[in-house]
């Protein structure tokens, strides 16, 4: 069993320097985290005229992050993999004798350290909600730590689409849909839509399946364990199909 644990955090932790050496030793990371924050910084300041509320409240800043997130991340996930075999290092990568759940982890990691970063540096903006009045400062690091769980699982849809396909376009196209799919079936339109053909019982449940309606009660000020347990068993879930997919390669390989 401890042998079982070593190779596995081996392979994460090669796996994750490997891949955040990649990110910030390239224009890669800078030029992500640079859009991210002026793509969040005209919808949040603009967009939603945030100035004009007078209120001290970041709900019009997380408000568009589940949206952001959906094209965002599966920017971010979508070379993981699928660079491995267009830059020749997947047979290399792959025939590495470390815990392949390792390797699958520890390139989640660090996408998702890329994304902790570029969270970090709207901090400023929580500050800024402060000097304008009394703010509610659990409610909104609530909100941070759910949309940083949140970041994880939209990376984790990614990943996994990186594993199946050459194509880091393609990877992103299709990473992009299905990010729809997980945070439109939480949107009202939605599901008011499917309530009205199917009853309010259909459309409370796709609901639950949706990353919007768990991170809107998050902004809310309130935890609930039954979201933090869906997101997180989301991500488990893309961490064995990722695995499953990118097992198939080493087949391939040995």
């Amino acid at each position: 069993m401890m042998r079982e644990l070593a190779n596995l955090w081996t392979g994460v932790r090669a796996a994750w320097r490997r891949e955040v050496f990649a990110f910030f030793a390239t224009p890669l990371a800078y030029v992500f985290i640079a859009i991210f924050l002026i793509v969040l910084g005209v919808f949040t300041w603009d967009l939603s005229r945030f100035f004009d509320t007078g209120a001290a409240d970041l709900g019009p800043f997380f408000y568009w992050h589940p949206w952001l997130y959906l094209l965002f991340m599966p920017a971010l996930a979508m070379r993981l993999w699928s660079d491995e075999t267009s830059a020749g290092t997947s047979e290399l990568l792959l025939a590495l004798p470390v815990s392949l759940p390792g390797l699958v982890i520890g390139k989640l990691l660090a996408a998702w350290t890329v994304a902790a970063a570029a969270l970090i540096l709207t901090f400023p903006w929580w500050i800024t909600a402060n000097i304008l009045g009394p703010a509610d400062n659990a409610a909104i690091a609530l909100s941070y730590f759910v949309s940083l769980i949140m970041a994880g699982a939209y990376l984790g849809v990614g990943a996994c689409i990186s594993a199946l396909t050459r194509s880091p376009v393609l990877a992103f196209v299709c990473g992009v849909i299905i990010a729809f799919l997980l945070t439109a079936a939480g949107w009202p339109l939605v599901t008011g839509a499917i309530a009205d053909v199917f009853g309010t019982a259909a459309g409370d449940s796709i609901a639950t399946f949706s990353f919007l309606t768990h991170f809107e009660t998050a902004q809310r000020g309130v935890l609930e364990l039954r979201g933090l347990a869906f997101y997180l068993g989301f991500i488990a879930l893309c961490i064995v199909l990722n695995t499953i997919f990118v097992s198939h390669r080493r087949s391939g390989v040995q």
